[in-house]
Formats: structure tokens, sequence, C-alpha cells
């Protein structure tokens, strides 16, 4: 199985980037292919632009940059995304990202007849969120209720994916880092056995 791992922080220093390391170390050490995006290193610009919209209207193809992103994903049985949450979201760089990679004609398309068709079926997606706030806040506010709504049925359902796993580090300033480490560590060696086929026992997908 190859998988690709899409990190969004500009820290490579950070706990994000700690976690999308140890991730691809767990699948590369049971056997898959990884390969990692890391955006704010490599300057994706997130912008939508004229190309972009150009793009929407079906009036010229894909930006380079975008199709270069489109192949990453294609090459790939395995996404796994990254990243800090902010303001209860994905950062910005995340999201432009999906704005002009996941586009019509090659994550979904409108066909004769109006009918509408899911193109990324083959692919299996991961989501690690990197939280300040604990668990019992995000439910209390709601938050993975609109996790679930806004991006594991709003983008990744959508074009056919099947979300894989859905695993929150909360309390990512005020826990120790042994607790920390421990948390990745489990996590990491989850998601491996995950994109391997194989189920870990007593590990939850949406924590």
């Amino acid at each position: 199985m190859t998988s690709l791992v899409v990190v969004s922080h500009p820290d490579p220093n950070s706990l994000t980037h700690h976690v999308a390391r140890a991730t691809s170390d767990a699948i590369h050490a049971a056997g898959g292919i990884v390969e990692i995006a890391d955006l704010a290193a490599e300057n994706f610009n997130p912008r939508f632009t004229e190309a972009d919209l150009a793009l929407f209207k079906g009036k010229a193809d894909a930006p380079a940059d975008a199709l270069a992103e489109q192949e990453r994903i294609d090459r790939a049985d395995h996404l796994i995304l990254v990243f800090p949450m902010y303001w209860w979201s994905m950062p910005a760089l995340l999201k432009g990202w999906i704005d002009r990679v996941f586009v019509a004609g090659w994550a979904y398309e409108f066909t004769s007849g109006s009918a509408f068709e899911k193109k990324l079926d083959r692919l299996t997606v991961h989501l690690i969120p990197v939280a300040g706030d604990d668990a019992e806040s995000f439910e209390r506010h709601g938050v993975y209720e609109a996790f679930r709504t806004q991006i594991e049925r709003g983008i990744v359902e959508y074009c056919g994916a099947t979300v894989g796993s859905t695993t929150f580090v909360h309390e990512s300033d005020t826990k120790s880092r042994g607790a920390l480490a421990a948390e990745v560590r489990d996590l990491s060696e989850n998601i491996a056995a995950r994109v391997a086929g194989l189920e870990r026992v007593g590990t939850a997908a949406y924590s």
C-alpha cells in the first residue's frame, strides 16, 4: 500500500510535524510506501486564482501545481492529513489545498443528465487534527459533529473516498511530553495497522 501524508504547519519542529513523521515512520516500518507533502515548506499557494476559476468553469485545464498534487494523490491508496485545529477547523493552507486540488472533473463530476459521479472511491482518508482544547470541550461545543459534517461528509465522502479514521490529539499545549509521546506512538501504529489492513484491538477511530 502507498500512502501520502500531507502536513500543514509552518514550524517543522511543531507537534503536528512530529505526528506526521511518526505516522510516516510507522507505515514505513510496517512495509508500506510513504510520500510526505509538506505544504508550507513546498510553498504551496492556497489562493483560488483566475486559473482555478477558469478550470471550474470548464474553460481551462488544471494549473500545473494543482495537477501535480492530484498526481501525488493518484499514486496513493491512503491519504493522511495532519494539521492543527484553527478556530475549530483546518488551517487556511490546507483548506486552500483542498479547494484547488479536489476539483470537478478529478474528485467529482456532473455527467450528462446532471448525474453526479464520485471519483475518489478508491481512496481511504485518515484525519489527524492536533488541538489545544480537551475532548470534553469539543464534545460540549459540538465540534466533533461539526467536523464530521464539514470535513468527513462535506469533503471526503462527497468525493466518494472512505474515512479510514479520525484521531484527534487533544491538549497539545498542556499535556506532558511523555503523555504526548505515548499518544502519538499509539496513534501512528494504529494508522499503520489500518493502512496495512490490520485492525488493532482497543483503539478508537474517533477519539
